[in-house]
């Protein structure tokens, strides 16, 4: 296989390393190092270092590494496929869901079910443990999440995530009544400063900016839709947590206590549009609200 090599403009400036990292999403921080330390990454046909400063409009080129033969299980896993081609696949994901492997997670994971379903098609650019993941969402989270069957297109869906034309919205349900109907959270998001586990709006953040529209408010909670602009992790949730309107059943952001009949937060990835790799066309893909979200508006009085 003739080895992968794209070019990458840098929108942020920042360290290679950190730059590298959040233009492939996905891939650590760690293996973004060792890509550098490898001489995978360069300038003007030199070779970068870890902590070169690069700035807005400098573009490197990328040479990742010829992906290593993935020791995982494929297992036959139901898998709600709302869209899949030979270079896409687009996945409603249930509540409880592994994206992928991890601690304490080492199988029944969406990487699991889709190397099952795809057999060997499955981009490798994100290493073995992440195979055709291009962005992720979180294990209480539902709905869509897109994977690549080949590097060329996880290489076209990372530029659209990095350039923001990867659409993204979500349903969510917040505690408290909003001041305004619609608005914007720009806010930096990083590592919480003692609780490594968790983010936080911290001013040495990276850019972080959620579109939230209130859709309706009922007694004491609000339904909302929310626009990622960025994909930072766990983004809406701190931003909600921020703006004093916290997830309903979010017990790291918000509340102590698990709500009654959920997993977890009160979130759903519910349409997904983007520019398709091969044909350039603009493609929409819509999850319905589960009826567990649905349950959980009716028990507000919420629409």
């Amino acid at each position: 296989m003739e080895p992968v090599s794209f070019p990458l403009t840098v929108l942020e400036p920042g360290r290679a390393d950190a730059v590298i990292a959040a233009a492939l999403d996905g891939l650590t921080r760690s293996a973004a190092v060792r890509w550098l330390e490898e001489g995978r990454v360069t300038l003007n046909g030199a070779p970068l270092k870890k902590n070169t400063k690069l700035q807005p409009g400098d573009e490197v080129r990328i040479s990742p590494p010829q992906p290593q033969s993935v020791d995982l299980t494929p297992q036959d896993i139901p898998l709600d496929v709302v869209y899949e081609d030979n270079d896409v696949i687009v996945v409603n994901k249930p509540v409880g869901m592994v994206v992928h492997p991890a601690p304490g997670h080492p199988d029944g994971t969406l990487v699991n079910a889709l190397l099952y379903h795809c057999k060997n098609s499955l981009s490798g650019i994100n290493g073995e443990l992440r195979p055709g993941i291009v962005h992720r969402i979180d294990r209480d989270t539902s709905g869509l999440i897109i994977a690549a069957k080949n590097d060329r297109a996880h290489l076209s869906l990372a530029a659209q995530l990095q350039d923001h034309s990867l659409f993204r919205l979500y349903h969510a349900v917040a505690v408290g009544a909003f001041k305004e109907d619609s608005g914007a959270v720009s806010a930096p998001i990083g590592r919480h400063r003692t609780d490594r586990k968790r983010m936080a709006v911290t001013p040495d953040g990276r850019e972080a900016v959620t579109h939230w529209q209130v859709i309706d408010t009922q007694n004491g909670h609000s339904h909302l839709t929310c626009r990622l602009e960025t994909g930072r992790t766990h983004q809406i949730r701190v931003h909600m947590a921020y703006l004093g309107h916290p997830l309903l059943g979010d017990t790291v952001y918000g509340a102590k206590r698990p709500v009654p009949g959920l997993a977890g937060q009160c979130l759903h990835a519910a349409q997904l549009t983007f520019t398709h790799p091969s044909t350039g066309e603009r493609l929409t893909v819509d999850a319905p609200l589960p009826d567990w979200f649905q349950a959980v508006l009716s028990r507000y009085g919420l629409e």
